[in-house]
């Protein structure tokens, strides 16, 4: 895998055609994977002079954010440096050119910025159900299963087992089992294709990783947020709420509320946050176990703008989760769950504001960790957006609740 990842750096250096794999704008470890090993693949069994190229669906600078593909990386020894990622590539230009063939792998609609690049799909690789009016006019393989890298898996044992080494197998053997969720039947993510394809690696490697060990490791390194700052650890894990012409950011941080609020310079790197990409409110949701081993999540409400601290609807929607003290209470809801609150809440913020019809481009969540199907989220109750507000009321009442940031 090193030479090659090695080759297709020289690739870029030179002008002619390239076939590129690209994996989705999320770059979660079964996207990075995929890309990698498919592009392996087709480069190792095409005859003809084609070049076959992985492409990381962001930027360098936000690879970071992604502890699992780091933490996978360099357990078998894969160079961040030989990587190529979609800020060293400008495939508008070679599309312009007539240069530029797509093969995408974990996803199969375009962005509305990638729009034009549709008509260089040749081919699509997914594990997810079609969006029929969106898909490109290519030849499209989709299966429902647990992880892409199990169609990857698949497409590699069935035609050319022979170019699988350790460090390729690998590889796709931790993403399967990460994804299925270390093949837990109660979950129920795993099919029999994806248990059927570990055992498979595991036969052909009998040395590779004790599944217990692997996703351990994943799991740990895919929440681990200790050496990011706090625009990292903000941006790991979000999503963007836009209405009436307000920006909402909701991050997943992934520590106790308290220790979050004690990080050194936090208000200004907050303000600065919010600056930088326009925010005008920023919703904090905490996450850490407790003794019973439980996921409790907190939520930090930080806004920058007077004037719209001020506003009689957003105090009023405020109010019922935020405590005189500010002290913080726990609250069983997932972040989908208060998306769709501050979603709705949105739309009546500031009357009179201009209304945009669409959402400006934002950049993807990065994990989607907080939503259903996630170890996180089992066992936690499905509330109704009623039951929010209940539970919100119930705070306020016992002068007890999440808590809002200070604004200097």
């Amino acid at each position: 895998m090193e030479d090659y990842l090695q080759g297709c750096r020289a690739a870029l250096q030179e002008s002619q055609p390239l076939h590129v794999v690209l994996g989705n704008e999320a770059c979660d470890l079964d996207s990075m994977v995929s890309a990698l090993a498919l592009a392996f693949f087709l480069a190792k069994t095409t005859e003809a002079e084609d070049v076959f190229v992985p492409v990381l669906n962001i930027k360098r600078s936000e690879l970071p954010l992604r502890g699992d593909n780091v933490f996978l990386l360099q357990k078998f020894h894969i160079p961040e440096s030989l990587l190529i990622f979609r800020d060293e590539i400008d495939l508008h230009a070679l599309h312009q050119a007539g240069q530029l063939t797509l093969i995408l792998v974990d996803h199969h609609v375009l962005p509305r910025s990638d729009a034009d690049l549709e008509e260089a799909v040749a081919e699509v690789l997914d594990h997810r159900p079609i969006e029929q009016k969106r898909c490109p006019p290519c030849h499209v393989s989709v299966e429902l299963v647990g992880s892409c890298t199990t169609l990857v898996t698949e497409r590699i044992l069935q035609g050319a087992p022979e170019i699988l080494d350790r460090q390729t197998a690998a590889l796709l053997h931790g993403t399967i089992i990460l994804d299925c969720v270390n093949m837990d039947l109660q979950i129920g993510k795993a099919t029999l294709k994806d248990k059927t394809y570990v055992e498979k690696l595991e036969a052909l490697f009998p040395d590779l990783p004790e599944r217990n060990d692997i996703f351990d490791s994943l799991q740990k390194a895919k929440f681990d947020v200790s050496g990011l700052t706090t625009e990292q650890m903000l941006r790991k894990d979000q999503k963007t709420i836009f209405k009436q012409g307000i920006r909402v950011a909701v991050s997943a941080i992934y520590m106790d509320l308290e220790a979050f609020l004690q990080r050194p310079s936090l208000i200004a790197d907050l303000r600065a946050f919010c600056q930088t990409h326009i925010y005008d409110v920023l919703v904090a949701m905490t996450i850490f176990f407790n003794t019973h081993n439980e996921p409790v999540r907190q939520l930090a409400i930080y806004c920058p703008h007077a004037a719209l601290r001020m506003t009689e609807a957003l105090a009023s929607y405020f109010d019922s989760t935020t405590s005189p003290s500010g002290q913080p209470e726990t609250m069983d809801v997932s972040r989908e769950q208060v998306d769709k609150e501050l979603d709705r809440a949105g739309t009546s913020l500031i009357p009179g504001l201009s209304q945009d019809e669409e959402e400006p481009p934002l950049p993807p969540t990065p994990m989607n960790s907080l939503v259903d199907e996630c170890p996180l989220d089992q066992g936690l109750p499905k509330l109704s957006a009623e039951a929010i507000f209940e539970k919100c009321s119930q705070i306020s009442l016992s002068q007890s609740s999440t808590a809002s940031l200070p604004k200097k």
